[in-house]
């Protein structure tokens, strides 16, 4: 097999810069792993909601007598329901390092663009904007498209976060126990450059680490071929194949560790080996510290040193990016690079980490922050104020203008409701008069409704604002129709007795969405 494809990698990466100038590669996690995540969370949230639905309804049945108590329990249920298929992807990526159980599984996570740890922020932003990329208008069309066709394999909400899909290398990783430091490995005797390529060492280290997994067949087949393949240049000196890789490898491995490394034999790719099993052996004690204490920081942040331990694990994680350079360099084993590349990740996130800001009080959000901010962005506010407001009263002319178009623009039955409107006003009930035991569930349906128009009207941005307008648009006509359909009956102000019982709310809070996306 020619080299050019035995060493095609058809993997993906994401490299980013770290101030040191060293470049950390990120494997990109592809298509068919993180459509396999996503299905398994989807099957696990489905079968927690049945779980929880189940659990509901035992109670319901039997515990619970009718009336109030089964309906604030049924309001509670579908407030659940809402925040399980709204949170559960949010929470587990902010707090559980970017995995789901499912990404977990498939060993992916998420980071942010620079190869720090997902912030909470980038996973509300990303999970928001699966409304458009994930569950519609085709369930993951829009997402794997996406994926397919962008470099760094980013679905539109990765795209509004700044998010990336990698792959999630193991931490747990050693570079194994050093050797003893005995006469031989303190001082090896000089009896050469190796003989082996390093294509060749690298294939018969991996074979040596692998042989109790393989069957007894492959054993045979891969210790013949390797035999035969080495002892025209490596005497055999017993019968014994495995054996003989055994001595052989040995011998390698001190060789490589001696002098002569340097004036190894070229590789079957044409890569002059150079002395990396000597730079691995007199590194490998201070990244084992190093990984230790990184590892550690990386889940507890700075605050698990000491101050005084600060500048010194600063220097030493400048140290290790160095290493990494210097591994490139030498070309040594592609596992050691992706376990230095690990290692200098979880350094960087350490020292470079976003570092958490005082939370600002509740209070002082509701009555200072988002004003001062609403007031900041005024003309995107209006701009959205005018693509909801100016519809409603163009709605509401034309319907009054030309009371045969409801048939034709508004949904079948709202004309019914507005005759059936000014009979019971007429016999002065009110509108949409729920009987008190249901008012709970229907408070809950409506709470959970217009959250989620309000975060379609946000997450429409990454449309270009067009998703954002259209649903302006829509909303505020719809509203202006039905408006001036209930004028006709004379039966306005019977329905603003329930519009604005909760309208004032859900009206006021549409704009500054709209003007967010």
């Amino acid at each position: 097999m020619p080299a050019s494809a035995r060493d095609l990698d058809l993997r993906q990466h994401h490299g980013v810069e770290t101030p040191e100038h060293v470049d950390v590669q990120f494997e990109l996690a592809g298509v068919g792993s993180r459509l396999a995540a996503g299905l398994i969370d989807l099957l696990l949230l489905a079968l927690s909601l049945l779980l929880l639905w189940l659990g509901a309804v035992a109670i319901l049945g039997d515990l619970l007598p009718k009336g109030m108590a089964r309906s604030w329990l049924s309001a509670v249920m579908i407030l659940l329901t809402f925040c399980f298929l709204w949170g559960y992807f949010t929470l587990f990526e902010a707090l559980n390092g970017g995995r789901t159980p499912g990404k977990q599984a498939l060993g992916v996570r998420v980071v942010m663009d620079t190869g720090h740890s997902i912030t909470p922020r980038a996973a509300v932003v990303r999970n928001l904007v699966r409304l458009i990329d994930s569950y519609l208008p085709i369930p993951f069309a829009p997402a794997l498209i996406s994926i397919f066709l962008h470099r760094s394999n980013k679905r539109p909400g990765d795209m509004a976060a700044g998010t990336i899909v990698v792959r999630d290398h193991p931490t747990d990783w050693t570079l194994g126990a050093a050797a003893p430091a005995t006469e031989e490995t303190a001082e090896p005797i000089e009896t050469g450059p190796p003989e082996l390529s390093e294509d060749e060492f690298r294939l018969l280290d991996r074979f040596l680490g692998r042989v109790n997994d393989l069957t007894p067949e492959v054993q045979v087949r891969i210790t013949t071929d390797l035999v035969r393949r080495f002892e025209q240049r490596i005497p055999r000196r017993t019968a014994d194949g495995q054996a003989y890789l055994v001595t052989v490898f040995a011998e390698e491995q001190r060789k490589r560790r001696s002098r002569f490394a340097p004036r190894a034999k070229a590789g079957a790719a044409g890569r002059i080996t150079v002395p990396a099993e000597r730079f691995v052996q007199k590194k490998r004690e201070a990244w084992e510290a190093f990984r230790t204490t990184a590892l550690r920081m990386e889940r507890l942040g700075v605050g698990a040193l000491a101050p005084g331990e600060i500048p010194a694990f600063a220097a030493q994680y400048r140290e290790v990016a160095a290493d990494l350079a210097r591994a490139r360099t030498y070309q040594v084993d592609p596992r050691v690079i992706d376990y230095l590349e690990r290692v200098v990740t979880a350094g960087h996130n350490a020292l470079y980490r976003a570092r958490g800001k005082e939370r600002t009080p509740l209070p002082h959000y509701i009555l200072r922050d988002f004003p001062a901010a609403v007031v900041q962005s005024w003309r995107y506010v209006l701009l959205a104020f005018l693509l909801f407001s100016v519809p409603a009263a163009v709605g509401y002319v034309m319907i009054r203008e030309r009371p045969a178009l409801a048939d034709e623009l508004l949904p079948p039955g709202m004309v019914a409701r507005a005759e059936a409107a000014a009979e019971n006003q007429a016999e002065g009930s009110g509108y949409a008069e729920t009987e008190q035991e249901y008012r709970p569930q229907a408070a809950a349906w409506i709470i959970t409704n217009n959250i989620t128009v309000s975060f379609g009207t946000f997450v429409g941005g990454v449309t270009g604002g067009l998703l954002t307008a259209w649903l302006l648009f829509t909303n505020g006509l719809l509203l202006g129709l039905v408006l001036g359909l209930f004028q006709n009956y004379q039966a306005l102000t019977y329905l603003l007795t329930f519009v604005l019982g909760h309208g004032v709310l859900e009206l006021r809070r549409r704009p500054p969405c709209g003007s967010s996306a």
